[in-house]
């Protein structure tokens, strides 16, 4: 088991019960005692837990979104209808722009049989899930990493994306509202979303039903922005009627 992926799994479990001892989760993960210690520091040292007696427990800020190791765990059968759906509207020989989150990252497997593709992402964990499909070129341009999203931004990742341009950018959100448009909750990573976004002719939001119930602090974009919003099926029908209303496409993966 790579350790990404047992890092999701034991912050899953922590997530389920509230707090855990490392004992149980030595049996959940079949790992070592070290192990799990070893991935318990690294948490703590994202900030995504807080070190208790024996154990550890979820550390979140009110005012802040969840980490994207969090998140992963959260509508894993929405997020990837909604990536399949997004990775549908890709055709051969485009350039297009994904930024980072975890409904974004369900559309790379969907995307191996597409040919003469360029992907530029600014999210790692995007780009390495690609790294698999050698006929897929993929620009990641630099920048200071934001740990809990495994995302690069500042300036170093907008001035390299001034020799860019894409056909299509395919983005995740905080929150999306018809009215307010696009929230997010982290300045930096806003206003190099907001540059990924004048790369692309094109923007497609990914958002599961749970982006509708939630407005940022920080306002990212306006509605009329946007062609096309892929969710699921348990968005409000509301909000969707509004945004079609916008001349916004809507399709529930």
């Amino acid at each position: 088991m790579l350790a990404e992926e047992r890092r999701r799994r034991l912050l899953g479990h922590i997530s389920d019960h509230g707090i855990a001892q490392i004992g149980e989760l030595c049996q959940t993960l079949h790992v070592s005692e070290a192990t799990v210690r070893r991935d318990l520091n690294r948490l703590e040292e994202e900030g995504i837990v807080r070190r208790v007696h024996g154990g550890a427990a979820l550390k979140q800020s009110q005012n802040d979104e969840p980490p994207a190791i969090q998140r992963a765990a959260d509508f894993p059968a929405f997020k990837q209808l909604i990536g399949r759906a997004a990775a549908e509207l890709v055709n051969d020989g485009e350039t297009i722009v994904v930024t980072s989150g975890t409904t974004t990252e369900a559309m790379a497997p969907h995307l191996a049989a597409k040919s003469g593709l360029t992907v530029i992402t600014n999210a790692i964990n995007i780009a390495y899930q690609l790294s698999r499909f050698p006929h897929i070129a993929v620009i990641v341009p630099g920048g200071s990493l934001r740990h809990s999203e495994m995302s690069l931004l500042g300036h170093l990742t907008e001035d390299a994306l001034s020799d860019l341009r894409a056909d299509k950018i395919f983005h995740g959100t905080f929150g999306i509202d018809p009215d307010e448009g696009l929230t997010g909750t982290y300045l930096m990573e806003v206003q190099t979303d907001r540059r990924l976004m004048e790369v692309a002719g094109e923007v497609i939001i990914l958002a599961d039903h749970t982006k509708f119930a939630q407005k940022g602090p920080v306002r990212l974009a306006p509605i009329n922005l946007i062609s096309t919003v892929i969710t699921d099926s348990r968005a409000p029908e509301e909000a969707l009627t509004s945004l079609r209303a916008r001349g916004i496409r809507v399709i529930q993966g």
